[in-house]
Order: structure tokens, then sequence, then C-alpha cells
């Protein structure tokens, strides 16, 4: 009776914090589908050829653009460099793509409170200069070469339809494109496979961060944390939180559910922070590094992104302490108020109608037959007038 009391209250608090993260979610994807639908990934690698601050800055800004879990971020990221993008501006961009996007901004206002938001999108752009500052000093073009070789043998990782579908409108303005039949239809499309491909993580997240809520006792949170003295609280919370997150196996914004509930154990702002970034280090991740990149690479990578992970936590927090803003209030409503008829709810109706609309459309627009084709190879898209999708398959060396 114990163990079915426990089950039922972890899974009061993961439907409690889904019901929570709802309309941001819903609201963010469909941002992200109309930016897709209107920024190429040729365009994309045509201007990320170095890695001066222009082409970094371009690719932050495409990052934030493309807008997509992290395995297609990581998908993405290595397609765009076999394009001729450079190693760094592939990786700045895969960085931005997870942590500088919308939905992750409104989920962590909603869950947390603004002020994570903020450090989040500072502690994102942080991590990006220190990256491209240590990639500049130790990144040698033997091992650049050698990743090149690596990618090209194009061995398969996840979500790589998803990476290589360009379903983007040409021709037009900015709004011309978006309120076409064809943009209307990419918007739909785009909003379902990213939908595809992160609700096991969001549901993953979720479900362990009810668990941890609902089992661990906060007693074992404070002494993980330190959180008895709060100045070695602050120096161990950016150096474990991405270890944490790296066993966690949760990546994208199914962490945020995860990083409340660290919040409220007692872990340091900056360990939040920290915590948050490292979704591009998780053990599946790395594991597709090594298929992509080589040994030496994934390496590399892992110790240069913990690296800048973990210092942009310390610079935030650091930062975020002068002005005073960090939250002292550790109680997360989402986790201990449960369900409410509140605004939440009104807003979760509204966007639900939103997303039944893109769906609709989506399945009605030839999106079923691409959805089973999201994990394969490259495809390219092609879309009549109306705007339906047809898919030109291109085979890739395994």
């Amino acid at each position: 009776m114990y163990l079915i009391t426990a089950i039922l209250q972890a899974l009061s608090m993961a439907l409690s914090m889904c019901w929570e993260i709802l309309w941001p979610l819903i609201l963010g994807f469909a941002l992200s589908g109309i930016v897709q639908a209107v920024v190429s990934h040729k365009t994309m690698a045509q201007a990320l050829g170095g890695d001066s601050p222009k082409n970094l800055t371009l690719a932050t800004l495409f990052g934030i653009a493309s807008s997509s879990c992290s395995y297609a971020a990581v998908a993405l990221a290595r397609s765009i460099f076999q394009k001729g993008a450079s190693f760094t501006s592939a990786m700045v961009f895969e960085l931005a793509s997870t942590n500088l996007v919308i939905e992750l901004g409104i989920i962590l206002i909603v869950l947390m409170g603004w002020q994570f938001a903020a450090a989040e999108y500072l502690g994102g752009l942080l991590m990006v200069i220190f990256l491209a500052v240590i990639f500049r000093l130790t990144l040698t073009p033997r091992l650049v070469q050698q990743a090149k070789e690596q990618a090209a043998k194009g061995v398969m990782g996840r979500m790589e339809g998803h990476a290589a579908m360009d379903m983007s409108v040409e021709g037009g303005s900015f709004w011309q494109k978006l309120f076409s039949g064809k943009g209307f239809t990419a918007v739909s499309h785009y909003f379902v496979m990213d939908w595809a491909s992160v609700w096991v993580d969001i549901a993953l997240g979720l479900l362990i961060a009810g668990a941890l809520a609902a089992w661990v006792p906060e007693s074992f949170w404070q002494a993980f944390f330190l959180s008895n003295n709060p100045t070695l609280a602050k120096i161990e919370g950016p150096l474990v939180g991405p270890l944490v997150a790296i066993f966690s196996f949760v990546c994208s914004v199914g962490n945020v559910p995860l990083a409340a509930v660290l919040w409220r154990g007692g872990i340091s702002f900056g360990g939040v922070v920290s915590f948050i970034f490292a979704d591009l280090i998780i053990l599946p991740i790395l594991d597709i590094y090594r298929k992509y990149y080589g040994w030496k690479m994934i390496g590399y990578i892992l110790v240069t992104f913990y690296v800048t992970m973990a210092a942009a936590g310390y610079v935030v927090e650091f930062l975020f302490a002068a002005l005073g803003i960090i939250p002292q209030n550790r109680n997360v409503a989402t986790i201990t108020e449960g369900f409410q008829w509140n605004y939440t709810s009104i807003l979760n109706i509204i966007f639900l109608v939103l997303a039944a609309i893109l769906v609709i459309r989506f399945l009605r627009t030839g999106g079923p037959a691409m959805l089973k084709m999201m994990n394969g190879s490259g495809h390219k898209m092609s879309h009549d007038d109306e705007g339906h999708h047809t898919m030109h398959h291109h085979e890739h060396a395994s």
C-alpha cells in the first residue's frame, strides 16, 4: 500500500508540473516553428564559415532561431559543419539552440522565476564567449581534420532526419512567407516534429522530477549540496550541477522540472544554471559525439563544455549576488500547490486549441509520412503551392 501511495504521489507531482509548463511549451514550439519556417539551413552553413566574432554572433542567432531538442541540435551542428561551417561555429550554434531558446526562457519564468531565465540567457552568452576563447587557444587543426573525416563517414546518431529536414519557405518578406499556405504548413510541421523529438525527454524529466520531489527527503539534498555552509555551497554548485545532469539522461527543456527540484533541495543559484546548461554532455549525447567526431574529440568536447558550463555558473552566481537578485524563496509553487483553477488553466485551454489547429494542418499536408522518416537520414523537402510536402530521399554512407 505504501508503494502505491508513493508512486501516486510522484505521478501527481509530475502531472502538476506538466500542467504548469504546458502552455509555455506550446507557445515556445509555435514561435520556434515560425522562425525555422523562414531561415534555411543552407543560409546558416554559408554564414558560419569562420570563427570570427561575426561568424559566432550569427551562429548564436541561428541557434536561437533553430530551437530544437538536444539530439536534433547535435545532428544539425554536424550537418552544417559538413557543409562548410567552422567547428567552433557549429558548437556555438549547438549551445545556443539548446540554451538560448524561447521555450526554455518561458518555462523557467513560469516554473522558477524571471531570475532563472535571465541567468540562463546571460550564462548562455557567456558560454559562447568562453567556448570561443578556449577553442581558439587549444583546438588544433589536426583534431578538427580528424573530426571532419569521422563526420564524413555519416555514422547515424539520433534525430538525423529531423535535423536534415529543411522546410523553410523562400521568396517574399517575412510576413508573406509566414501567411502563405507553405508558411502555415512549414510552421505546423516544425511544431509537430519538435514535439515528437522532445516529448520523451520532457516526460522523463517530469517523472524523474516528480519521483525525486516525492521520495527524496530534503535533508538528503541539503547535505549533498552543503546547504548549511553557503560559501562551500556556492563553490560546489556549478561543479556538481553538470555532473548531476550527465547522469540524469534528461536533455532539452525536460531538465527544467528537475532543476526546480534541485533548487528546492538547496543547490546554489549558479549550480542550477550550470545544471540546465549541461544537457549537451549527458551520456547518450556523448556517445553520439563519439560516432560523429571520434574518441579524441569527445574528450575535448566534454572537458571544454564542462569548464565553460561551470565557469558560466560561477560568473552568473557572482553577478546576481552583487545585484542582490538571487531569489531567496526555494519553495517551488508547482511542486507544493498542485492543480488549481487559475490563469494557467485558461492559458492551457487557449494554447491547446492552437496546438490542435497546427496538428490538423500537419495531418492534412503529408505530415505523418515525414514523421515516420524523422529518425532516418537526410531528406529534401519540396512543397506545392498549397504547402503540401513531398520528400526526396538521399542516401548517406553509413
